[in-house]
Formats: structure tokens, C-alpha cells, sequence
């Protein structure tokens, strides 16, 4: 698990179906600095998080399949928690 701030929503008209109706952000994750951790990245947000919310990422497929109730979905990032 990992902390992310989030940016923003995305959304695409085109998406693997595993993805339909699942709402995707996008999130900057952060070092334990609050500096960033690489690039920008996508994930799948049942929680619904908004701009600048601070949120806990976890990269576990098990958990996107999960969320998204599909076997084979390509999602690897998921919001697990909001940091209050």
C-alpha cells in the first residue's frame, strides 16, 4: 500500500468491460515526505474520493478483481482508504 493524493477523474468511451461503471482517478502517490513517488497514475475508486483528497493505494490484483467483480480485469491500482 502506498499514499497517493488524487488529482482529478478521468473516464474513457472506450474501456475494457470490466471497467463499465467503475469511476477511475487519477492520483499522484507520494513519499513518506509528501514529495512525489514517480509518475502520475490510474486506479479504480469505489470510495469516491475527491480533488486533493490524500487516499491509500494498494497495486493488489486480487482486490481489483474484486471491486470490479471480474476475473480477468486489467486494472492494477485500487483506492483502499481515505487519510483523514
Amino acid at each position: 500500500m502506498q499514499s497517493a493524493t488524487v488529482l482529478g477523474s478521468t473516464h474513457a468511451t472506450i474501456k475494457h468491460e470490466s471497467l463499465v461503471g467503475c469511476r477511475m482517478v487519477i492520483l499522484q502517490p507520494m513519499k513518506i515526505d509528501e514529495t512525489p513517488d514517480g509518475p502520475p497514475l490510474i486506479a479504480i475508486d469505489p470510495l469516491g474520493s475527491r480533488r486533493g483528497d490524500r487516499v491509500m493505494i494498494s497495486s493488489d490484483g486480487s482486490y481489483a478483481r474484486e471491486v470490479t467483480n471480474h476475473d480477468k480485469t486489467p486494472a492494477r491500482w485500487t483506492v483502499v482508504g481515505l487519510i483523514d
